[in-house]
C-alpha cells in the first residue's frame, strides 16, 4: 500500500503560506463565478461577523433573490438590519421570513423569527410618538 503524506490545512503557515479567511474564500469563489444563495448567505453571515453590515445586507438580499425560500437568509437579514439600526426594515423582513418558513414547513425559524418580530413591534411601539386622540 503506497501512503502519500499531505500537510493538513492548519500546518500551512508553518511551511511560509497564509490562509485565507472564510470571507476571503467565499469573495474569490463570488469572483470565479461560482454564485449560488448558499455563497451569497455564507458572505452576509462573514460580512456581518467582520461588521461590514451593508455588505452582508447585499449578500443576503442576492441570496433571496436566488432562492426567495431560503429560511436562514431571512432571519439573518433581520438580524443584521436590527444591528444597522433598521428596525423598521427587520420587522419587515421578519413577518416575510415568517410567511416563507410556514410554507416552507421550517417550523423553528417561524418560532425564532415570530419571537424576534415581535421584540421589534414592542420597541417599535414604544419608540412611536403619542398620537393626538382628542
Amino acid at each position: 500500500m503506497l501512503f502519500v503524506p499531505c500537510a493538513p490545512y492548519s500546518l500551512r503557515p508553518l511551511f511560509g503560506q497564509t490562509m485565507m479567511s472564510a470571507l476571503e474564500t467565499f469573495e474569490k469563489m463570488l469572483a470565479q463565478g461560482k454564485d449560488s444563495a448558499m455563497l451569497r448567505f455564507s458572505l452576509g453571515n462573514e460580512c456581518h461577523k467582520a461588521a461590514r453590515l451593508e455588505d452582508a445586507m447585499a449578500h443576503l438580499r442576492a441570496a433571496l433573490a436566488l432562492d426567495a425560500r431560503y429560511s436562514a437568509a431571512w432571519k439573518l437579514l433581520g438580524k443584521v438590519q436590527v444591528e444597522a439600526a433598521q428596525p423598521e426594515q427587520a420587522l419587515q423582513t421578519y413577518r416575510q421570513g415568517i410567511v416563507v418558513a410556514q410554507e416552507k414547513g421550517d417550523l423553528q425559524a417561524v418560532k425564532e423569527m415570530q419571537v424576534f418580530a415581535k421584540r421589534l413591534e414592542k420597541q417599535l411601539g414604544a419608540a412611536a410618538p403619542p398620537s393626538d386622540a382628542a
